[in-house]
């Protein structure tokens, strides 16, 4: 089976990290303070952080803007349940929107029309490390996140994603861009509220006692982060070549394949094609293989019993995310394509099946 995701780690990862395991200092150290020196500064902010992981990067970005109880946060409907949760472990609300038809990233004037009195901030996904539009974010009334999770490296309009925003939050999970095995980051150009984050995430040596997490990177965690960090460049170039050769192999077939937008450059941290019934795409790819996945388990107002946001429901009902990463074989891609033109050449035969 060629599995939907898979870190790609080299011998210099593995040597960084032995490296580390020899220096006796594993906990949260000089390593840490590279790795969030190199990040910060590759995006364009004076300030990293780095977390345990993507959610609590989020939680503490939330929380150094002082949201909690009685608040409310607007975030896109389809995107991980994690962001929903960090919202709700604040004590504020979440509000969820619409998404754009296309990209399925936040709709700028799903925003517009559901800012209120209550809302303290928007958190925008960069969603399959396609960037969403951020021409809005400069005339915000509230503080933006961007959740880079899934588009370290993506550029809008010539600069990095996470660079415009008041904070941007990134994740390194094992299957992430680039990882530290689990892991995250905040990155901010903005003293108070970098001061603020460094104070949550550890839970000793405060004068004055308050509610903190001990979320903090260890610099074993941070060294493999930096060895992925130093490849990124080849990671991304990796990326889109296969992206490239996907949309080549299948572009004559009728199916949606992932936009392009000359205001953007994506990093294909998923390649999601639209067929008209995405469970059928599933089976038929397993029973060839390879597991391809719905990009989002589920889109957030299904948990919530809210009422129905169109174009998160059909991007949930078409959407098929194929394996891409860079540690896919030749043979590996190659088996994958034929089998995406055997299962998605025949999408609407699939429809016409379903339908009798």
């Amino acid at each position: 089976m060629i599995r939907h995701s898979r870190p790609t780690i080299d011998q210099d990862d593995a040597a960084a990290v032995e490296a580390a395991l020899h220096t006796g200092w594993l906990a949260a150290g000089r390593q840490v303070r590279r790795f969030e020196a190199e990040v910060s500064s590759f995006i364009g902010h004076r300030f990293g952080l780095a977390t345990s992981s993507g959610t609590a990067a989020l939680h503490l970005a939330l929380l150094s803007l002082g949201i909690g109880q009685g608040d409310e946060v607007l975030l896109p409907t389809y995107t991980c349940a994690a962001v929903m949760n960090a919202v709700e472990q604040t004590g504020a609300a979440p509000v969820l929107c619409d998404v754009d038809p296309e990209t399925a990233n936040l709709l700028p004037e799903e925003v517009e029309r559901r800012l209120g009195p209550r809302t303290k901030a928007v958190i925008v996904v960069h969603s399959f490390g396609h960037p969403a539009d951020l021409g809005w974010v400069k005339d915000s009334p509230v503080p933006v996140i961007e959740d880079c999770a899934q588009a370290l490296g993506a550029r809008w309009r010539g600069r990095p994603v996470g660079a415009r925003g008041a904070l941007a939050v990134f994740s390194f999970y094992a299957t992430k861009v680039i990882t530290t095995g689990m892991g995250g980051m905040v990155c901010t150009s903005d003293p108070e509220l970098a001061e603020r984050i460094r104070s949550l995430r550890t839970c000793d040596k405060h004068d004055c006692h308050e509610v903190r997490w001990n979320y903090q990177m260890s610099d074993l965690a941070a060294c493999l982060g930096r060895s992925q960090f130093s490849r990124l460049p080849e990671l991304l170039r990796r990326r889109r070549a296969l992206a490239a050769e996907y949309d080549r192999a299948l572009a004559d077939l009728d199916l949606q394949l992932p936009p392009r937008d000359p205001d953007c450059r994506p990093i294909f941290y998923r390649y999601v094609v639209r067929v008209p019934r995405a469970d059928r795409a599933l089976a038929a790819f397993a029973a060839r293989g390879v597991e391809c996945k719905r990009p989002v388990y589920r889109p957030l107002h299904h948990y919530r019993g809210e009422q129905c946001l169109p174009n998160a429901e059909r991007y949930y009902e078409q959407a098929v995310s194929l394996p891409l990463y860079p540690s896919l074989t030749r043979e590996e891609v190659d088996h994958l394509l034929r089998a995406a033109r055997e299962v998605l050449g025949g999408a609407r035969r699939m429809l016409v099946g379903a339908a009798a």
